[in-house]
This record gives structure tokens, sequence and C-alpha cells, in this order.
């Protein structure tokens, strides 16, 4: 049986607020990737329910962490349709999404009127 790691890692301040996200994977070769937030869920078999993790550095602007939310439904969406064939919900979470990004450009322009 073949096997797949992937490994993250977290640098903190001396307050315990993540400065850096890097990580790599044993399938994608040794390089490092660097990110600005991470958003893992896990469905935990014992529990029956979702572990998660959530970070983001200090780096993480506002609006970034919001398209990063947008892009996390948005793939999930894509994740509900081919792993169950629930179309139904796949579309109310595009849908939701494209409610989102509206929200958000309309904040965003707001922002830069004002």
């Amino acid at each position: 049986m073949k096997k797949s790691e992937i490994y993250f890692s977290i640098a903190l301040d001396e307050n315990q607020i993540p400065e850096a996200i890097s990580w790599r994977a044993t399938d994608a070769g040794e390089k490092i990737h660097f990110a600005k937030a991470i958003n893992i869920s896990l469905w935990d078999r014992d529990e029956a329910g979702t572990m998660k993790i959530d970070l983001w550095t200090k780096d993480m602007p506002v609006d970034e962490m919001k398209y990063f939310y947008i892009d996390t439904i948005g793939a999930m969406a894509q994740s509900v349709a081919t792993a169950t064939s629930d179309n139904v919900m796949a579309k109310k979470m595009r849908d939701l999404c494209e409610e989102l990004m509206k929200h958000v450009e309309e904040e965003r322009q707001k922002n830069n009127n004002g």
C-alpha cells in the first residue's frame, strides 16, 4: 500500500500568533510551500463529528480572508457534488458563494469610495 504524507509547519511569535505557515507533501516533492491561512476539517471516525484547524498569519488581510472562505465553500460545493452526487446541495453552496462575492465586492467598492 502506498503512503502519502502532508506536513505543516507553523512559526509562532512570542504571543503564540502565527507568523508563517509552510507545508509540503510527499507526493509533491520536497518543495516547501507558504500560505497565509489554512482551514483543515477532518471527520473523526470515533466521534462521528468534525474536527477543525483554522489558522492564519498576522499578515493575512481581512479581504483576502473573506475570499479564502468563499473559495473554500466553492471547493466544498464541488466535493459535495463529486462525493455524493447531491447537485441540489452543491448548487445551494455555489449560490451562497455568488451572494457572498457580491457582498464582498459591494463592501470593497464602498470602502474605496468612502
